[in-house]
């Protein structure tokens, strides 16, 4: 049994448990596994296969939920994964212990190689199937009747342990907000410029579809009674406003993607920002070092000339 740890990243399909999908479907013979794999620290997936069923593959996996204060059947993510998936999968009931969903991965099922990569790609994606159907459940209810009263506390939804977010139901639309925090003060200035400028470009015409956005340096009014915890920030609050033009048809599933991204999309800015700021840096000195480089070879010059001149004076 072997045991393997991987980071999170913006792909809604796993790269390595694509990578070991992939490896097992192209594999010449036939190959036992028993593989433990993590994500996140609290996703984990089992991959089991055995000689008696050489084209049958078993895929578990365990997800925490997103919030633990909203039942979930999973109805919605089964029918998404049926959808999404190809016939070479079949979901077994009931799930092998301890896991919300066991899938039977037939590879005598899957296309030619041409699209084997695709299908197999939409089977890694199935941790984002779950939690997206998750989000999907609570967003697609924006105008319901429960939500118009305005009677939800804030739901908190945890996609990564350390970054949960809120999802708040008032009439008419649904508010996410999003705690920021973050380790350097560095990170901090570069995040606040990006929020601001979000919100800028955000209110411009241009933008007027997408969900407004705002950021402030205190909690929103509607956290008032949260954890003080989960308050305590550096980076202060972002919130988007949801309505249900922005969860219509496709844009539904662009809608909870981005969501649940959104940290991953500022941490990934504040990156390529330090990293444009340390190369800006890098070639400034560079020129500065080839300047005084310079200088200082047209100095030794002068001395060399003025040298020569008192040797000529001398010998005269």
């Amino acid at each position: 049994m072997r045991r393997e740890l991987s980071m999170a990243c913006f792909e809604r399909a796993s790269p390595a448990l694509k990578g070991i999908l992939l490896k097992l479907y192209r594999a010449e013979k036939h190959v036992e596994i028993d593989h433990h794999l993590y994500e996140f620290g609290s996703v984990e997936y089992h991959v089991q296969s055995s000689a008696a069923d050489p084209n049958c593959i078993y895929l578990s996996i365990s997800t925490p939920l997103l919030s633990q204060g909203v039942e979930h059947s999973y109805g919605l993510s089964k029918q998404m994964l049926k959808e999404v998936c190809s016939d070479a999968v079949e979901i077994v009931e009931p799930p092998r212990q301890g896991y919300q969903l066991t899938l039977k991965l037939d590879f005598s099922k899957i296309p030619t190689e041409k699209e084997s990569e695709k299908v197999i790609r939409q089977i890694s994606s199935v941790q984002a199937v779950i939690l997206s159907s998750q989000l999907k459940e609570m967003l697609e209810n924006v105008n319901s009747q429960d939500a118009s009263q305005g009677m939800y506390k804030p739901i908190k939804l945890v996609y990564h342990p350390r970054e949960p977010f809120y999802v708040i139901k008032q009439p008419q639309k649904i508010t996410a907000v999003f705690p920021m925090r973050f380790k350097e003060p560095s990170d901090v200035i570069i995040a606040t410029a990006f929020f601001q400028e979000l919100m800028d470009v955000g209110s411009s015409e241009k933008w007027a579809k997408a969900p407004p956005c705002t950021w402030s340096p205190i909690p929103p009014p509607e956290l008032r009674g949260e954890p003080i915890e989960d308050l305590s920030t550096n980076g202060g609050f972002v919130s988007f406003d949801i309505s249900s033009r922005h969860v219509e048809g496709k844009k539904l599933d662009k809608t909870v993607w981005s969501l649940l991204n959104f940290y991953a999309y500022v941490k990934n800015h504040i990156k390529c920002t330090r990293g444009f700021i340390q190369r800006r840096m890098q070639k400034c000195l560079e020129r500065l070092v080839e300047v005084l480089n310079k200088e200082n070879k047209e100095e030794d010059g002068d001395v060399i000339k003025v040298k020569g001149m008192l040797l000529a004076f001398e010998h005269c």
